[in-house]
């Protein structure tokens, strides 16, 4: 029934997340562990696992994620014995122990009238201390929110329906940043999503993650470009007039911080264009002006 899907590559807090995964509560449901070609070998670590988890452990023979992590995650996925539902686990993320329970004991409410399900989060550091409260979501609540309240969203605090993920697949953004919003869009068809807060995910912040390094802001700012244009071009019939003026503002904004890029300058005016949001260009137009004499100044 369900799917615990793990895109492997750094051994470094892998042990915290098996340890939550045999400590479950309901110990119905089935790991699978994609190798991305890691040079940090699990497999000792797996044998201290072998009779407290029902896991199968695949390495492949090439390396995914530093051209694509959306393709890593897509054939990791294809490990799963066509369970009805699946989860994409960090291997640096933790469970609660009752987070399988409550799944199952929520399942009347959910599985036939949404496709993703969304669970509580507890942010962590290197060290697994807290560095958020237990972060909690209204129970059925439009996907957008993640857009336009709350702009705060893991990977591995949703399960998704197995049938959907596999009809649209994900994304390719440079670190498949924004990707794991837009397939929770995608997934949800821009639709309602329902929340479980009786059980969590703990989601590690670390400099050994992409979301808590410093290192990636110009791919993190092409990615964000790439989504929100992507939203715009392809799927506005989703979103309302004052919608689509938020999205425009927000994909201004990867110019402003990078006014050297005349390229994208003129993309991010053809997209202002294509929307017919002429008023909207103007005020982008007068952002940019003061930005320099501020600048000057």
């Amino acid at each position: 029934m369900l799917a615990i899907i793990i895109p492997y590559y750094k051994i470094t807090f892998f042990d915290e997340t098996l340890k939550s995964l045999s400590n479950q509560t309901n110990r119905n449901f089935k790991v699978y562990i994609g190798d991305d070609f890691s040079p940090e070998n699990p497999s000792e670590l797996l044998k201290k696992y072998e009779n407290k988890i029902d896991f199968i452990y695949q390495k492949f023979d090439n390396n995914f994620g530093r051209s694509s992590l959306t393709k890593q995650w897509e054939r990791c996925i294809k490990l799963n014995k066509n369970e009805k539902w699946l989860m994409l686990l960090g291997d640096d993320d933790v469970l609660s122990e009752n987070f399988v329970e409550t799944f199952y004991n929520k399942r009347l409410f959910f599985e036939e009238l949404y496709d993703v399900v969304r669970f509580s989060v507890i942010k962590i550091d290197s060290k697994t201390n807290p560095i958020s409260n237990k972060i909690q979501n209204i129970e059925i609540e439009s996907s957008k929110n993640i857009l336009f309240n709350t702009m705060r969203s893991s990977l591995s605090e949703y399960v998704f329906k197995t049938s959907t993920v596999n009809k649209i697949g994900f994304k390719n953004f440079p670190l498949a940043w924004w990707s794991d919003v837009l397939a929770v869009l995608e997934f949800s068809n821009f639709n309602d999503i329902y929340s479980i807060n009786n059980s969590y995910v703990k989601v590690r912040i670390s400099e050994l993650s992409i979301s808590g390094s410093s290192n990636f802001e110009q791919q993190k700012e092409k990615s964000s470009y790439l989504f929100y244009n992507y939203l715009l071009l392809n799927k506005k019939k989703y979103f309302t007039y004052y919608e689509i003026d938020f999205l425009l503002e927000r994909i201004s904004k990867r110019y402003l911080n990078n006014r050297s890029n005349i390229k994208l300058f003129y993309k991010i005016s053809a997209t202002y264009f294509k929307n017919g949001k002429f008023i909207a260009y103007f005020k982008f137009l007068n952002r940019i002006i003061k930005s320099i004499f501020y600048k000057c100044e």
